[in-house]
């Protein structure tokens, strides 16, 4: 690194105020330990979005194939690690934008923290250990895990070139439930399709609450030429856009339900989601940002974990 670079990253670094008076951002802790940085690095709370949905897959395929606790054990483990190299990549490749972005600025890259190589090491390593609690599941998994890591990847350079990263988000995070699926099953589902509008049902939540998640930096995004659905379609038209993609998602839960055979406990866990997502869209207002973190956070947090609650009560009656 040439000596003019480092000097450009320097003035990109805010000026570190006391260690208790650092800003946080929703679901980051408070500490100086190297753990807490890397947890903080890759917001793991955010786990709770997704993770359900992939042990949704894995109760979906306990209907045809047995389940151990060796399984889904590695099934935690694999989707926990993907999403750490994800969103570990995600920080390295936007840590200069970060830096600029006065919501993002107190993170841990722009603040020097922690070093890009820490960073990259933790990166390979959540990688390998997503390849290899894919390949100790099954040979489709370990087949197919090197392509699964390329597509989450590539997410981060999204917003360069389209105004819907939302939707390659929820993409990315819509291979959960296949791939618990396949962990246990070793196979594509019977019927097809089944599989198939979950992962789809999936992408389209993702995508919406990341159109709300998005709202917080719409100027900022104008001003850097960065891409988004609130820049292309401007605030209001895009939460129409997220309410869209929204009720796409309680549509395809039902129509998932139906063809997978689930009953009455799964279909009330698909009505408290359908409310849970109403009190979302009610909570955030085009000119009224101030409950964006319990609609973005809280909101869809409960309702990953309710719809595969509902699933679970379903399959053990």
């Amino acid at each position: 690194m040439t000596r003019k670079t480092q000097a450009r990253r320097a003035d990109l670094r805010p000026t570190l105020p006391a260690a208790e008076n650092l800003p946080r951002e929703g679901q980051t802790f408070a500490g100086q330990s190297l753990l807490v940085r890397y947890v903080n690095l890759v917001k793991l709370p955010h786990t709770v979005f997704a993770l359900p949905f992939a042990l949704m897959g894995v109760v979906y395929a306990s209907r045809t194939a047995p389940v151990t606790w060796a399984t889904v054990a590695l099934v935690i483990v694999a989707f926990t690690a993907a999403r750490f190299a994800a969103m570990g990549f995600n920080r390295i490749v936007d840590r200069e934008v970060d830096a600029r972005n006065p919501r993002t600025r107190w993170r841990e890259l722009p603040m020097g923290r922690l070093s890009v190589r820490a960073a990259g090491a933790a990166v390979a390593g959540g990688a390998a250990a997503f390849l290899v609690a894919a390949g100790l599941l099954n040979r489709v998994c370990l087949y197919l895990s090197p392509l699964a890591l390329a597509w989450i990847l590539a997410y981060s350079y999204t917003k360069r070139w389209t105004h819907w990263s939302h939707f390659w988000l929820g993409a990315a995070l819509a291979i959960a439930p296949a791939g618990g699926y396949l962990a246990v099953a070793g196979q594509w589902s019977d019927p097809m399709w089944t599989l198939v509008v979950l992962a789809l049902a999936v992408a389209a939540w993702v995508g919406g609450f990341d159109v709300f998640y998005a709202l917080q930096d719409e100027d900022f995004d104008r001003q850097h030429g960065l891409k988004s659905a609130i820049v292309l379609l401007g605030r209001s038209r895009a939460m129409v856009a997220a309410k869209l993609a929204h009720g796409l998602t309680v549509a395809l839960l039902v129509w998932f339900g139906v063809g997978a055979g689930f009953g009455a406990a799964y279909y009330g866990g698909i009505a408290v989601a359908a409310a849970l997502l109403a009190w979302e869209h009610h909570l955030v207002k085009p000119n009224d940002l101030s409950r964006l973190d319990a609609a973005f956070f809280t909101m869809n947090g409960v309702m990953s974990i309710v719809v595969f609650l509902g699933a679970l009560v379903d399959r053990l009656l």
